[in-house]
């Protein structure tokens, strides 16, 4: 292990593809994070056509402690994009949030950490999800994506 890859205890891995209206709200919610331990976010942008390359330098310029962005010359899509993203990532644990999600929660990095920590023998963890759309009538329209608590989840 690193000295670098040491000190990181979470990866933030962050596809993005065309999110130039939802891109700021997801890095903001990344960088609102209150965590006891080193946070990184690796923006992995898959050769956007919009403005999202522009708002993602942005940030890794004004954070360069924090962010770094890769810009994705050929676009790969999603699965190939995700396993590149992944396979940068220097922490401990890897945390999701693509670029059209924003996290509601400032402690959510730091209770999941707290979990897995706690408990070595978990793989895994994840959380409930309110997932808004525009239906065909543009009406907006919410659900809550729910773990079922009573199910164990075995990953393979």
């Amino acid at each position: 292990m690193n000295k670098v890859h040491s000190l990181i205890t979470v990866s933030v891995a962050v596809v993005t593809y065309n999110h130039e209206k939802y891109i700021a709200p997801a890095l903001d919610s990344i960088l609102k994070q209150q965590t006891n331990f080193k946070f990184e976010i690796i923006i992995r942008d898959n050769c956007s056509k919009d403005k999202t390359t522009e708002i993602c330098q942005k940030y890794a310029k004004k954070n360069p402690d924090k962010i770094r962005h890769i810009l994705q010359p050929t676009n790969v899509g999603l699965r190939k994009n995700n396993i590149i993203t992944w396979k940068a990532c220097r922490g401990k644990y890897v945390a999701m949030c693509e670029g059209d999600d924003y996290w509601t929660d400032e402690n959510k990095l730091q209770k999941q950490v707290d979990l897995l920590e706690s408990n070595p023998e978990y793989g895994i963890c994840f959380h409930q999800t309110v997932v808004e759309y525009v239906d065909q009538d543009g009406s907006i329209k919410k659900y809550l994506f729910a773990p079922d608590k009573k199910m164990n989840y075995r990953i393979t």
